[in-house]
């Protein structure tokens, strides 16, 4: 793995080509001969593919699933593992895009991350997926999680930006992109459409820190985070409502303009003027022309 883009058309002789999701062998080669770990869990191990080709490689190797009895959600990897690991990376369902228990495999059950009620609920499922791998690797130990997007409906959900939005961004070490092969979407499904079909996927590398954090710091840090991602977005539709009026504008006339430019931020939402005077008041790229009229700095 020289590049950062995978490309394997064949899955090689490991796991079963039956399973449906199938990950190529290959790619986890790829990954084992750059990380070099001497431990390796997945903990969404699926048919095997993942420990056959650490195995064979003569990694210490670790499968957990849900279909075997492991729940990800509700049981913790490290106590399964009884030590923790160099590399810890899962391969879950992109949603409900393939449903797994009950289909693949017998059973339905109510943890599998492909029966989530909405992609909002997958998302947070994935988060503690990920925040537990991330509790089983060793200090200095890569955790990780190979992700697609999904189209459907007219609607695009970034599974992958949404995934490293809600982790410790210091500590996200690579993306890699992988491209699909041998999809078993019917190709009628994309007839007509003019945007691309989705033909890739996403192998996303966190790297815990050498020195111990506990988790309710990376909790917090990762709440900081999105906290300054939401104040920028405060920023950018306050700095476009100014703009939208010539760049300089009285309160009433910025409120009318923010209404009706980001209505869904203000649902919900009584005191949205607040934010919006707040927002004016604590940036620099704004600054009063007179009282209650502000322009673009």
């Amino acid at each position: 793995m020289s590049t950062s883009v995978i490309s394997h058309p064949t899955r090689g002789k490991w796991g079963k080509s039956s399973w449906r999701g199938n990950c190529s062998g290959h790619v986890y080669k790829d990954i084992f001969e750059q990380l070099r770990p001497e431990t390796f869990c997945d903990p969404m191990v699926g048919s095997g593919t993942s420990v056959e080709v650490a195995s064979e490689m003569g990694i210490e190797a670790f499968g957990l699933d849900l279909h075997s009895g492991f729940n990800i959600l509700r049981h913790s990897i490290l106590d399964a593992t009884g030590k923790p690991v160099d590399l810890c990376l899962s391969h879950p369902p992109y949603h409900d895009m393939i449903v797994y228990s009950g289909n693949v495999y017998p059973g339905e059950h109510p943890d599998d991350l492909s029966r989530c009620a909405d992609p909002e609920e997958f998302m947070d499922k994935l988060q503690q997926a990920l925040l537990n791998q991330r509790e089983a690797v060793n200090h200095g130990g890569f955790y990780g999680t190979i992700i697609g997007d999904l189209r459907r409906n007219g609607h695009y959900w970034s599974f992958q930006a949404d995934a490293i939005a809600r982790m410790p961004a210091d500590e996200l070490r690579a993306v890699l992109i992988k491209a699909q092969h041998n999809v078993q979407s019917a190709s009628r499904q994309y007839a007509g459409m003019r945007l691309p079909r989705v033909a890739h996927e996403y192998i996303l590398l966190w790297q815990r820190p050498d020195r111990s954090v506990a988790l309710l710091s990376t909790l917090s840090s990762i709440a900081h985070s999105q906290q300054r991602r939401l104040r920028g977005s405060w920023k950018a539709v306050v700095r476009q409502a100014l703009v939208s009026l010539g760049g300089e504008a009285p309160l009433s006339r910025l409120y009318e303009a923010v209404a009706e430019n980001a209505p869904d931020k203000l649902a919900g939402r009584q005191h949205w003027r607040e934010k919006v005077r707040q927002t004016l008041y604590v940036n620099d790229w704004f600054a009063p022309v007179e009282r209650g009229v502000w322009r673009v700095a």
